[in-house]
This record gives structure tokens, sequence and C-alpha cells, in this order.
């Protein structure tokens, strides 16, 4: 590895320059870089509205898979239970004829 870019980060400062631009920085600077920023979310969300949605409570139980249907959910990654979850509600839905 190249020893000077070891030292600085990405954006190629030091990290002790870095620290010492931020230690300068104003809070119109900061405003300003946002206002210039094509890709900058906008600041203005109203949250008074907003709406705490808590999931259902799962139930654990104990149920027998082929292991090949199993080793292709747990080969996707973690989260193998709730996409297994996910196609079960998904089969279940197509039963009832609406989506779950």
């Amino acid at each position: 590895m190249n020893q000077k870019r070891s030292k600085t980060h990405s954006g190629g400062f030091s990290r002790s320059r870095s620290w010492r631009y931020q230690g300068r920085v104003t809070d119109d600077g900061i405003a300003t870089a946002v206002a210039r920023d094509t890709e900058a979310a906008t600041l203005d969300i109203d949250w008074s509205q907003a709406v705490l949605v808590v999931p259902p409570k799962k139930k654990a139980i104990s149920i027998r898979i082929d292991p090949d249907v199993l080793d292709y959910f747990k080969n996707e990654g973690p989260g193998y239970q709730r996409r297994i979850n996910a196609v079960l509600r998904s089969y279940v839905g197509q039963k009832r004829g609406k989506s779950v």
C-alpha cells in the first residue's frame, strides 16, 4: 500500500488537517455547502404527524424444511427466516386472493 495514501482519508486530507478544517468551518459555511449540493436531501421535513408503526410480534415455531430449501435461503445471506416468512406470506395472500 502506498505509504502516503495510508496516512490520509479518501478525500486526500490528513487526519490532523481535516480536524483543523472542521474547527474552522461555520454554520453558515455548512449551510452554503449544503445549498450548493444538488444531491443533498431537504432538511425541512415535518415529523409532527409521524406515526410509529410497530410490526406484529412473530410467533416462534418449529418447522421441518427440506435441506436444499433451507440451504437456498441461508445462502442468500442474513435474514433467511424473514425471507421464508415473506414467501409464505405471499403464498397466503395469493390463496386468499389479496395482498397480505
